[in-house]
């Protein structure tokens, strides 16, 4: 699949040797979460960006030709017990979540990280441990919604939804009984 890709990004990719790091930004009820791969903060994009290192866990992301739904699960692990409440009570169905892949030098931002992934938030789980948990949420692709069933009547209600005002409907059920005498 062609991407668009910014100059920087290709000098990056053909440099000898490359450092890169994954960002995951997710929309939560108490506002956006931003993790990074690395150690420590990161600025990018006018954002601080938490380094969570090893602890931070992307599944593979799949890329196919075809126009299909995919999706991607996000783990963090080493979650103290006693933060596991709040982080799930903030977890919201349909909230947006990223992933970028970066490119680095010296620890800082060399290159314009790159869209990989754009979901919306599925489903969180947790396997609790001992003294930590690991907290595992899925993002679907907004193509989820072509495998809806969309459910629509031809009733005055539902012509409202889209056009208020509009009278199309309104004579649809008198219709059903209705003697029409055609011709002679």
């Amino acid at each position: 699949m062609a991407r668009d890709l910014t100059a920087s990004v290709i000098t990056q990719l053909q440099a000898a040797s490359v450092e890169v790091g994954i960002l995951f930004e997710g929309e939560f009820a108490s506002g956006w979460v931003r993790l990074w791969s690395g150690i420590g903060n990161l600025s990018w994009d006018s954002k601080t960006w938490s380094g969570v290192g090893t602890l931070l866990g992307i599944s593979a992301i799949d890329e196919t030709n075809e126009i299909r739904a995919s999706g991607l699960t996000v783990t963090l692990s080493g979650v103290p017990s006693d933060l596991l409440a709040a982080a799930l009570g903030d977890a919201r169905s349909g909230k947006t979540g990223r992933v970028y892949l970066a490119f680095f030098s010296g620890g800082s931002v060399v290159a314009d990280p790159v869209l990989q992934f754009e979901g919306r938030l599925d489903v969180p789980a947790i396997e609790d441990g001992e003294d930590t948990a690991t907290i595992a949420i899925s993002y679907e692709s907004e193509l989820i919604d072509l495998e809806r069933a969309r459910e629509r009547r031809y009733t005055p209600e539902d012509q409202a939804i889209d056009y208020p005002g509009d009278l199309g409907f309104a004579y649809v059920a008198a219709l059903q009984d209705a003697q029409i005498t055609w011709g002679r």
